[in-house]
């Protein structure tokens, strides 16, 4: 038998509702009111809602959109509303059957039978609606997908489809799942790198202040220290164009305002007094930066994304070993003899991320040639390192840093455009 629940006011002119239904051979599992509608049909999952109700307000539609997305049940009702308002707010609630001045005993069932009919072809046809949305929104990630591992790795479009197809069918994941994977891999490993790259540039403005602060190099120092500069007022503007801006927004912020800090310490002409002062900034935007690249990390969810931090975090300790380096006073070191307590920290450091870096199975031929290659310049940086506070081994120092600088950057770039992060 055909199970309902009959919604109906305690009012003197109501119908016998529930008696002409039994009489109709439907059986009623309980009579209710409005407010309780959602409660019953939840508690004894009818086949239908039978709702007479001759002056329907906003209670009715708000308990049938609370009961689609409880638990969906065809709704039938009986009202003396003949307001056409009334009929369209009971279309866009999703009521089946809407029967203006026309309850009569005899209509009972061929109505209830049409109510269940029409509320199982509206739901296939709103399932139907939704697949084929959801193909075509999966079409869009698929076709954004191929376009980045396309742009990353240059492979063909045919190519980079069956790298998708091949990792949905690995993954037991649908295509349109792994392509989304791939383009949030690519969001938050371009802002990783970018964020990272904050680190570095708060280290390297204090190493070329220093470097022009002494006499050396001064027009290309300068010259790269504005670069620097632009670089992260660059960062900073696309960070902020494409972060969730209620996620990170407090973030972005914090490094926005060190970094306005840092640029009036960096004042007019570099000088040797002002370094210091320059310096204290630099740290704190250097802490911060670390926050907000720490934070995009853990938003992405994949383990891939912590090797593009590393990678990036490199280029941060190599500026800052070499920041250290110019600004402490001391003579040269005999090669065997351990880094000061000044330097050693970061040195470990930097050497801790280069093992952990050859190591990763993410490697492809062009992370291992940039990996020699930053090994080869590291140990050179070193070398420099070890050389003292002199004029000369300043020039070798900035020199030294800033080939490593380049050569850790085409390595964060190969690690964040590796179809192995890419593809997760």
């Amino acid at each position: 038998m055909i199970n309902l629940l009959a919604i109906a006011p305690a009012l003197p002119d109501a119908p016998t509702l529930v008696a002409d239904l039994e009489s109709n051979g439907l059986q009623v599992c309980t009579r209710a009111t409005c407010a309780q509608m959602v409660r019953e049909a939840v508690r004894h999952a009818p086949d239908l809602i039978v709702v007479w109700e001759p002056h329907p307000d906003e209670a009715l539609f708000e308990a049938v959109r609370l009961l689609d997305a409880a638990v969906p049940t065809p709704v039938l009702v009986f009202t003396s509303d003949v307001r056409a308002e009334t009929m369209e707010a009971a279309l866009a609630v999703g009521i089946d059957g809407w029967i203006v001045n026309g309850y009569a005993p005899s209509r009972l069932r061929p109505l209830v039978q049409f109510s269940i009919a029409r509320h199982r072809q509206t739901r296939q046809m709103r399932e139907e609606l939704a697949d084929l949305k959801r193909r075509f929104e999966e079409r869009k990630l698929v076709d954004r997908a191929k376009g980045l591992l396309m742009s990353a790795r240059q492979v063909n479009e045919d190519e980079a489809f069956r790298l998708l197809r091949s990792a949905s069918m690995n993954a037991k994941q649908r295509i349109g799942q792994i392509s989304q994977q791939v383009i949030d891999s690519a969001h938050y490993g371009d802002a990783i790198n970018r964020a990272g790259r904050l680190r570095m540039l708060s280290q390297r403005i204090v190493k070329l202040y220093a470097l022009a602060a002494m006499g050396v190099e001064v027009a290309g120092s300068r010259a790269l220290l504005a670069d620097s500069g632009a670089q992260i007022g660059q960062s900073l503007a696309l960070l902020g164009r494409t972060l969730s801006r209620p996620t990170f927004g407090d973030l972005i912020d914090a490094v926005e305002a060190t970094w306005a800090s840092v640029q009036n310490s960096l004042g007019a002409a570099p000088v040797v007094a002002r370094i210091a002062a320059l310096d204290q900034d630099a740290e704190r935007l250097l802490e911060l930066s670390d926050r907000l690249t720490q934070a995009l990390e853990n938003a992405g969810l994949a383990p891939t994304l912590h090797v593009i931090n590393v990678s990036g975090r490199q280029r941060m300790l190599a500026q800052r070993l070499a920041k250290l380096a110019l600004l402490r006073q001391g003579g040269a070191l005999l090669p065997h003899e351990p880094l000061p307590d000044d330097l050693a920290p970061t040195a470990e450091a930097f050497a801790h991320g280069l093992a952990f870096l050859k190591s990763i199975p993410l490697s492809t031929p062009a992370i291992r040639e940039a990996t020699t290659a930053a090994d080869r310049r590291w140990q050179e940086m070193l070398a420099a390192v070890r050389s003292g506070a002199t004029p000369a081994a300043r020039v070798t120092l900035a020199a030294a840093s800033e080939a490593l600088l380049e050569l850790l950057d085409r390595l964060t770039r190969e690690v964040e455009q590796s179809m192995q992060l890419l593809m997760g």
